[in-house]
């Protein structure tokens, strides 16, 4: 507890002094009270009592104008969370086999999946999850559809994720990341159609926004160039990760060869380059685990703590008791303890 004006309280003792003069000036001396037949009648023992109340109320009305206040701190996280769209493909090429950790094959689709939901929900070990940040999931392959909106719900995006099948119609089957990638960059641009249905704080502290593409081919469908879509991307402040799974290089020869990107790859380093992200080639799920990794780190939400000071007005309640005691004083002087006709 303290006072914003503790002077004010060297203002008690001339106060009091100030009320006791008035009295004296209001009151009649005389030598003895002895011989009065009254004098020791119980009422005439509680004169005191309304005088004591008046000074009491000047008191506390000082101590209310000395501002006493409490003060109290504490400890608050402070969030700045990313918007991310996922982009995976689900076009029949990634039925294709590559290696997975025990160095089985297993279809590219289900490595995909396996680093998807590890990105987001963490592996207990490199990745430590995304808990704060809002995703959202687009898959495609002739047609780039909307699995999940952005959500902050990470418990069904992630059963989505789990659910993921290869397009197998023959007559949906290609990859539109162009498109893909236009729908991404929109949702992102129009996050303020969140906040009907979203805390407007959770979408403030939104500080960044990201897409990361995963294909394995090139785009061959679609109404959205990639480039295209790239520039919406970059107009928008939406940076793009892209990601080419393909095949692992078997020898020296090749991998010498590797290094030489294909026209495919050549865009998708261009769409990242242009946007401010990066382009990383993967051929398992080490590799592929390593890319995420990477995003991982350079995408991170940042939390701090900050610590803010909460002040608590108490002048209320002498100001309340003053005024009490006041009202008490004045009843009493106005029927039991009345001294005058």
């Amino acid at each position: 507890m303290s006072l914003l004006h503790p002077w004010v309280l060297l203002l008690i003792l001339p106060a009091l002094w100030i009320l006791r003069r008035r009295r004296n000036r209001t009151s009649i001396t005389v030598a003895s009270v002895q011989q009065w037949p009254n004098q020791s009648s119980g009422r005439a023992r509680w004169l005191w009592l309304p005088v004591a109340l008046r000074h009491v109320s000047v008191i506390l009305i000082l101590i209310a104008l000395a501002r006493p206040q409490a003060s109290s701190s504490y400890n608050a996280q402070v969030s700045e969370g990313i918007a991310i769209q996922m982009l995976v493909d689900v076009s029949s090429s990634m039925d294709m086999g590559t290696r997975t950790f025990d160095g089985q094959k297993s279809s590219r689709m289900e490595v995909a999946k396996t680093m998807v939901e590890q990105f987001i929900a963490g592996d207990g070990d490199t990745l430590k999850g995304r808990p704060n940040d809002l995703i959202g999931l687009i898959t495609f392959a002739r047609y780039a559809d909307t699995r999940s909106p952005l959500t902050f719900g990470h418990n069904a995006l992630l059963q989505i994720v789990r659910n993921l099948e290869i397009q197998e119609r023959p007559n949906e089957d290609g990859t539109a990341y162009g498109d893909a990638l236009a729908i991404a960059a929109a949702r992102l641009h129009s996050l303020d159609e969140l906040r009907s249905s979203l805390n407007p704080s959770e979408l403030d502290s939104i500080k960044s926004r990201i897409i990361i593409l995963l294909t394995d081919g090139e785009n061959n469908s679609g109404v959205h160039l990639p480039i295209e879509s790239a520039g919406l991307a970059k107009a928008w402040g939406c940076r793009v990760y892209s990601i080419s799974l393909g095949d692992a290089v078997s020898d020296e020869k090749d991998a010498l060869i590797d290094e030489q990107l294909n026209p495919a790859e050549q865009v998708l380093e261009h769409i990242s380059k242009e946007t401010g992200g990066i382009f990383r080639k993967a051929f398992d799920a080490e590799s592929l685990r390593s890319v995420y990794q990477e995003i991982d780190q350079l995408e991170r939400s940042k939390i701090s703590t900050q610590q803010f000071d909460r002040m608590a007005e108490w002048f209320w309640l002498p100001l309340v008791l003053s005024l009490t005691f006041l009202l008490l004083a004045l009843t009493l002087e106005a029927t039991c303890l009345r001294v005058v006709p």
